[in-house]
């Protein structure tokens, strides 16, 4: 598979990973000036690049970077984002500052990480009956806590 990224501002930056093994490839921000991301707050942080996967059966998922969040509070605002295979628009990224600092973001830095997953396109279709299960409508908890 091959991701083709065009780059809507000339100063963008591609995604690159990290190792060659990494499973995200690094998203930065692409910005005319440092925006600043006030504890609580969340902001829209473009980065300059549109995308098209050479396979259409795949989405494409936003994490946030394991650094930011542990050593500054810096998440995404909706947790994983997705790219549909097929959107042409500019990827941009909801940051959140957890946070108890003020957090600047700047040009280049890299804020968030890419990975591609296989996705599968089921048929949807409307039934009455559901076949009965051990778990049955057990839901959040009903498995219990401890591995025993």
């Amino acid at each position: 598979m091959t991701l083709y990224f065009k780059k809507l501002r000339e100063n963008a930056f591609l995604p690159e990973r990290a190792t060659p093994q990494s499973a995200g490839a690094d998203l930065c921000a692409c910005l005319d000036a440092p925006v600043e991301l006030a504890p609580g707050g969340t902001v829209m942080i473009p980065t300059g690049l549109a995308v098209q996967p050479s396979d259409m059966a795949c989405a494409l998922l936003i994490y946030p970077r394991s650094g930011l969040a542990a050593k500054h509070g810096i998440t995404l605002a909706n947790a994983v984002g997705v790219v549909d295979s097929d959107y042409r628009g500019e990827i941009k990224v909801a940051l959140h500052n957890l946070g108890t600092q003020p957090f600047l973001v700047e040009h280049g830095m890299r804020i968030a990480q890419l990975v591609v997953t296989p996705v599968v396109f089921p048929d949807i279709t409307e039934t009455d009956v559901l076949d009965e299960t051990d778990r049955g409508c057990g839901g959040f908890g009903s498995s219990g806590l401890t591995a025993e």
